[in-house]
């Protein structure tokens, strides 16, 4: 088997903790455990004994994530170490080689490059520009076929911050009826929606669903490395026995953290701070983007940590980026990454201050550059 490099996460890896500014991050500055947790939680942390914790998560998390999904319980719930690994078990544990995988682009490109290196034929659906982000389902109507196997969606979307409207979510749904297709629902920023509704989850909706989710986004918290997986019964455990191949079990530390997190009163505080922190920075993006409108462009994010914004300048994005951060140790995400030339991505969960010190930055190379 050859697997493809994950330009997106090599180029993250490589750089962000070499320059002053990564504007890269995709998720919400994070918590401490001391702004997460009071005193009380973190002494009993300190009595836990360092052993293996159930392998497929503790019953507590399982119960407390079966809670955000309705007509769920703990045996529709796998624990994984972060949403990455759940990508991967979800995409391996379904998908055979010569299969068809019907893929919404841009994306996070995880899945892309799973399914490629399993032999799994990948057809993509695009999300539009003009329809604001949303995808032509006429279009994508045609694009199914007798071997398509899962329809695989990343709502809301990274990189566009796009959620899909009701109607939409409905269609998707009745073309993989038709088709007898499972969905596979990336929902990582399900919870950093901006106006505070949260987004329907495709769980529901029909009973070849299989979800992905976990903390380091809308929760702030990747360092946890706390991911899961929802869907039915019998798939759940044939995807915990997958799971015993790769990382056998999370840190039964995170297991406890991750339990309180998802408490309801925690779970609200840290939304709403989240959500507060990405208004107030992508007000600060809006107003950065008009002051270099034509130059810049973009679609306001309805949720996640990031914005996707296109540029009108004659160079390509990874050239762009590159040429960022090695003249301003500034760093953000080629358009390039997600196979979208004259784009590129901004994360804006970080602290205020922060961005705007990397954005002035920006500022004195768009000078130089248009000097040139």
């Amino acid at each position: 088997m050859k697997i493809e490099t994950f330009e997106l996460e090599r180029r993250q890896s490589v750089w962000e903790n070499v320059v002053k500014y990564n504007l890269t991050e995709s998720g919400v500055h994070p918590y401490s455990l001391t702004e997460l947790l009071v005193q009380d939680e973190i002494e009993k942390l300190l009595s836990i004994r360092l052993g293996y914790g159930q392998t497929n998560g503790s019953v507590e998390l399982r119960e407390a994530i079966s809670h955000l999904y309705p007509g769920t319980n703990l045996d529709n719930v796998l624990v994984t170490n972060g949403s990455s690994e759940a990508n991967f078990i979800g995409i391996w544990s379904i998908l055979e080689p010569e299969d068809e995988l019907v893929l919404m682009l841009p994306n996070y490109m995880q899945i892309w490059g799973i399914a490629r290196s399993f032999g799994v034929s990948i057809t993509p659906f695009y999300l539009k520009e003009e329809l604001r982000w949303q995808p032509d389902i006429h279009e994508l109507r045609t694009l199914i076929s007798p071997r398509t196997r899962m329809i695989a969606v990343c709502n809301p979307n990274n990189p566009t911050g796009a959620i899909l409207d009701r109607d939409t979510m409905v269609e998707i749904v009745r073309l993989a009826k038709e088709s007898d297709a499972w969905i596979f629902s990336d929902e990582i920023y399900r919870g950093a929606e901006l106006n505070g509704n949260e987004t329907p989850s495709f769980w529901d909706l029909y009973d070849k669903v299989i979800v992905s989710c976990g903390l380091s986004k809308a929760y702030a918290l990747p360092g946890l490395r706390i991911g899961w997986l929802v869907g039915p019964k019998e798939t759940i455990e044939k995807a915990w026995s997958y799971h015993d191949y790769t990382s056998i079990a999370t840190s039964i530390l995170s297991n406890r953290i991750a339990t309180l997190t998802l408490q309801p009163f925690t779970r609200k505080k840290i939304l709403n701070r989240n959500r507060s922190m990405l208004r107030e920075n992508l007000s600060i993006l809006t107003d950065w983007v008009k002051k270099h409108h034509p130059l810049f462009q973009f679609v306001p994010p309805k949720a996640a940590g990031v914005a996707f914004l296109k540029y009108n300048m004659d160079i390509n994005s990874t050239e762009l980026t590159t040429r960022l951060r090695e003249e301003k140790s500034v760093f953000i995400v080629a358009g390039d990454c997600f196979g979208m030339d004259k784009f590129v991505r901004i994360g804006i969960g970080s602290e205020k201050e922060y961005l705007l010190a990397g954005l002035d930055l920006i500022d004195g190379f768009l000078e130089e550059f248009q000097q040139d």
